[in-house]
């Protein structure tokens, strides 16, 4: 249900687009993006508006040789995205910004409990040949790439590993985990569906460190009923779903998908902040 705290960070009202970015928001952001290096001429990008780009691309879905014309040009908005996904300075961004928003609700800046979840995505057609090729999903009949995303209670993002649908759930759970593990140690259970039962999951979660991990069945009723802690997952998907360059697999890189993802919620948590 749609209340007015809701509503306020949702209106867009006198912004060029809707995607843009407005003062509150680039406050946030703007002392987190590296300055320019040393030596050569004086950056003169303006930075906020390349920011504007990408995320007009991940809001709209469009190509990058679509962006508006009052927006800087498809090199220069493709070429920071890329930089700043091959620096990490995405994942600085959004990190920062996930432990801000963690303790304005009152909690740890480290969570102590996670869920795990993949989503599968049908992939676009695609010219050429592929780095990372897509895969069959034989249990939702689908051709594409799988998501696997790992949450806090709050549903925002922890890691996000991105891998061919052919490989199953407890399979791509490891590297997922073992991205999330050096950043976040103080988790001490993981949250998960019957797909990772087992005890090859089981291994994987322990090799990590003192994880344990908890599966949640599915209730035998016959009705939609959310289940503890897993619904929360399925909510933070829905989230990043609302993108249109996330509601397919549009990318060639299996590593762009999860730039995009964590620039989703990025943009999520800076109208939540501002």
């Amino acid at each position: 249900m749609w209340k007015p705290e809701h509503r306020r960070p949702a209106n867009r009202t006198g912004l060029r687009y809707p995607s843009d970015m407005s003062d509150a928001e680039w406050a946030l952001v703007a002392p987190l993006i590296p300055p320019a290096k040393r030596g050569g001429r004086k950056r003169t990008v303006d930075v906020r508006e390349v920011l504007n780009g990408i995320f007009y691309v991940l809001w709209t879905g469009c190509q990058w040789q679509a962006l508006p014309k009052d927006l800087p040009p498809k090199s220069t908005v493709h070429g920071y995205f890329d930089l700043w996904d091959w620096d990490g300075t995405l994942e600085r961004i959004h990190h920062a910004l996930y432990v801000r928003e963690r303790e304005r609700q009152g909690r740890e800046a480290s969570p102590s409990a996670a869920i795990v979840d993949s989503q599968t995505a049908r992939g676009a057609f695609k010219r050429g040949l592929s780095i990372d090729p897509a895969g069959y999903d034989a249990g939702k009949k689908t051709k594409g790439r799988k998501r696997h995303v790992l949450v806090d209670t709050l549903g925002l993002l922890l890691s996000v590993f991105v891998h061919s649908a052919d490989i199953q759930d407890r399979d791509g759970v490891l590297p997922l985990l073992r991205r999330a593990r050096p950043r976040f140690p103080f988790i001490e259970r993981v949250f998960a569906d019957a797909g990772y039962a087992g005890e090859k999951t089981a291994k994987a979660v322990a090799a990590t460190g003192a994880w344990a991990i908890q599966i949640v069945k599915r209730t035998d009723r016959h009705r939609f009923v959310p289940l503890p802690k897993r619904w929360i997952v399925e909510r933070t998907l829905a989230w990043i779903s609302h993108n249109r360059r996330l509601a397919r697999d549009f990318e060639r890189y299996a590593r762009t998908v999860a730039a995009f993802m964590r620039l989703a919620m990025i943009r999520l948590m800076l109208r939540r902040l501002a």
